[in-house]
């Protein structure tokens, strides 16, 4: 069962039971893509857009209140229940996002009809382009939007970086007398405590979370207002400011107008900031999963400094093996991460004149990205971090066994003299410790004072971060 839809190209069949309309068809058939659609994140902040602006249009005295109404009706029966299928436009679309645009434009104007008791797509009553869409284009409301759901998707994501901050300064805390060599270029280095090293992982997390704030804050600014081009054709007076008040209401936000309307519809130097935030927090998520698995490699023929808690098994072929594989699956969450802020590098330098038609693009990388680490931070937390291990003889042994703990005489005996002992050191396979009171470098009580394991990995600089 279809029913006839007419548009400015002509005329097509739209399923009779579908609250999208004939564009929305048009790019089903155009955008056969990668079958994603859009996050309910996205959808959600993009109905409540229609929501204020309709509501700014009735203020305005634009948008007749009967028409208005209803619109609101719609919006508000779309956000209470389940149309998430309704909004079938491809991630990948038509430039700047029309396609989507015009399949929410549709949902709202079919279902604001029937709660008029009209058929859907009976659009002579409410139009999705004259009445849903009335002051707005797709270049200002599909990147407001976009700002909209980045924000309310990043609050998840904060909470979860507060929580593994606190994992990870808990285990600082837990390891914080287990000495243990340190490692520089992958080579011996002079001790430091396992909880040095967790300590300065939660301080890792807890300075990607503030660069990620400071760059949310800069998506507080909105286009709205600006429509085709930046200048605010038109929108009737007063229009923006009532918008960015409901808005405002509506998402308990304080969200402000764009410095400049006509920027703020050419650039999407905001989104790549926060894009390359996310990028960032990838990286330092990279090279902490790397340590981790490092030093539990093993269990016989690595570093085995640590224990990761046994989650499955490892191999299909060899039988007992155990692998890190939490910490591998969060290597290629935040490698896609990565990627993804090329590719918006790339999107956002793609702006052409008044406009950048690359948004759908950023929008869905940036969303899906915090929305991949949203589902598995917690996991990650729970079933890795959470449940780590030392192997606190092994990591004591390998620093008395460090050569680099001569680093901690040369101020006693020299630079040279200092190199020197410690490749006797390796060649004859002896502690320092040991040569050093065999050669009587210096008197016991300072070699005591030197090689006192709590001496050694007493860190005054230390200061644990809050999450």
């Amino acid at each position: 069962m279809t029913r006839t839809e007419k548009d400015s190209m002509g005329e097509k069949e739209v399923p009779e039971g579908a609250y999208y309309g004939i564009q929305t068809v048009r790019a089903l058939e155009n955008f056969p893509v990668t079958g994603s659609t859009e996050s309910p994140e996205f959808v959600k902040a993009y109905v409540m857009l229609k929501k204020a602006c309709a509501i700014a249009n009735m203020k305005c005295g634009k948008l007749d209140e009967d028409i208005g109404k209803y619109i609101v009706k719609a919006c508000d029966e779309i956000l209470e229940n389940d149309y998430q299928d309704q909004f079938v436009v491809d991630v990948y679309q038509a430039g700047a996002g029309t396609s989507f645009n015009m399949n929410v434009n549709e949902v709202v104007a079919n279902v604001a009809l029937e709660r008029m008791g009209e058929n859907k797509g009976g659009y002579d009553k409410i139009h999705p382009n004259d009445h849903v869409n009335m002051s707005q284009s797709t270049n200002d409301t599909f990147p407001t939007a976009s700002h909209i759901a980045m924000i309310e998707t990043s609050e998840t994501l904060l909470t979860n970086l507060g929580s593994l901050t606190d994992s990870f300064r808990s285990k600082g805390e837990e390891f914080k007398d287990v000495g243990k060599a340190g490692r520089t270029h992958l080579m011996d280095a002079v001790p430091i405590s396992l909880g040095d090293e967790f300590v300065a992982y939660a301080s890792a997390v807890k300075r990607a979370k503030e660069r990620l704030e400071r760059s949310r804050r800069n998506l507080l600014e909105l286009p709205i207002g600006g429509t085709a081009t930046g200048r605010g054709a038109n929108t009737p007076e007063g229009f923006r400011e009532e918008v960015l008040k409901e808005l405002s209401k509506l998402f308990d936000r304080n969200y402000e107008p764009a410095r400049d309307s006509f920027e703020a519809i050419n650039s999407r130097a905001l989104m790549a900031e926060y894009s390359s935030s996310l990028k960032d927090l990838a990286t330092e998520l990279i090279r902490i999963a790397n340590d981790l698995r490092l030093l539990a490699s093993g269990p016989k023929t690595g570093i085995v400094e640590i224990e990761l808690p046994e989650v499955q098994p490892g191999s299909s072929m060899m039988p007992g093996k155990v692998n890190p594989v939490m910490a591998e699956c969060l290597n290629m969450i935040c490698f896609q991460i990565v990627g993804r802020d090329s590719a918006n590098s790339l999107a956002n330098q793609a702006g052409q004149m008044e406009m950048n038609v690359m948004v759908p693009l950023m929008t869905y990388n940036i969303i899906d990205s915090m929305e991949m680490l949203n589902n598995y931070l917690p996991v990650f937390e729970e079933k890795c971090v959470s449940g780590i291990e030392a192997n606190e003889d092994i990591c004591r042994n390998n620093m008395k066994k460090t050569p680099a703990l001569v680093t901690l005489l040369s101020p006693k005996i020299g630079y040279l003299k200092a190199a020197e002992l410690a490749r006797e050191a390796m060649e004859r396979d002896v502690s320092l410790e040991k040569l050093a009171r065999e050669k009587e470098i210096l008197s016991e009580e300072e070699l005591d004072e030197i090689f006192d394991i709590d001496m050694m990995i007493n860190n005054k600089y230390r200061n644990l971060p809050s999450s």
